[in-house]
């Protein structure tokens, strides 16, 4: 029996998800979290038991007021690293590289759209229990055409930068953020300028959401 800790923050799609899982004899619902932080706090609980009562958490991205709650990734980083980890499994709307990619350094085992069939979703689920990567096809290609243009591809820290630029930061701003210095930022902002083939902030903007790379 494969045992799953349901994170989101809309308790209709928690519904949603409870129902189609549970359809199926080998899996099923042992816990829910409306926030990052309950998400957490269940984990532990869960994995601290003997036998340990959690093998999969689906976790979203984003819960609520992102400014106030813990996010996603954070939550995914914390659950990872615990003593008997889970696998976490990313179920989120978002498809940009900054989200895949902070998901996957975070330590997730796999990253899945919310669009996804019915059948696509049980299939990672046992997949990541399996403690195999599971990714969706649109998430492995991505991260495939990464790697086989990387001159090309925008660095994490890049990501980072160009969403700050994207939300109207100035250099001094994403500088004290980012707790680096401005020398660093306009570096940055340089090498994202040349993979991009742009020469301006707003330009890099554009590139960056019609390519993907950051939300729009």
């Amino acid at each position: 029996m494969i045992s799953i800790l349901l994170a989101d923050d809309h308790p209709v799609v928690r519904a949603g998800l409870k129902a189609v899982l549970e359809t199926e004899p080998d899996l099923r619902v042992v816990a829910q979290a409306g926030t990052a932080d309950e998400a957490v706090r269940a984990a532990v609980e869960l994995t601290s038991a003997e036998p340990p009562g959690l093998d999969v958490v689906l976790m979203d991205l984003q819960f609520g007021n992102v400014s106030a709650e813990m996010a996603g990734v954070d939550a995914t980083a914390r659950i990872a690293a615990l003593p008997r980890a889970p696998r976490v499994l990313i179920l989120t709307t978002y498809d940009t590289d900054a989200d895949i990619l902070a998901a996957v350094e975070a330590g997730a085992s796999g990253y899945l759209l919310k669009d996804a069939p019915p059948e696509e979703l049980l299939a990672a689920v046992r997949t990541a229990a399996a403690g195999q990567s599971a990714l969706a096809p649109a998430v492995a290609l991505r991260l495939m055409d990464r790697m086989r243009a990387p001159d090309r591809s925008l660095s994490r820290r890049e990501t980072e930068v160009l969403t700050l630029v994207a939300a109207g930061r100035s250099n001094q701003q994403i500088a004290r953020e980012l707790f680096i210095s401005e020398a660093t930022v306009k570096s940055h902002l340089v090498h994202i300028f040349t993979k991009l083939g742009v020469d301006s902030r707003t330009a890099a903007t554009a590139a960056g959401r019609s390519r993907g790379l950051i939300r729009r």
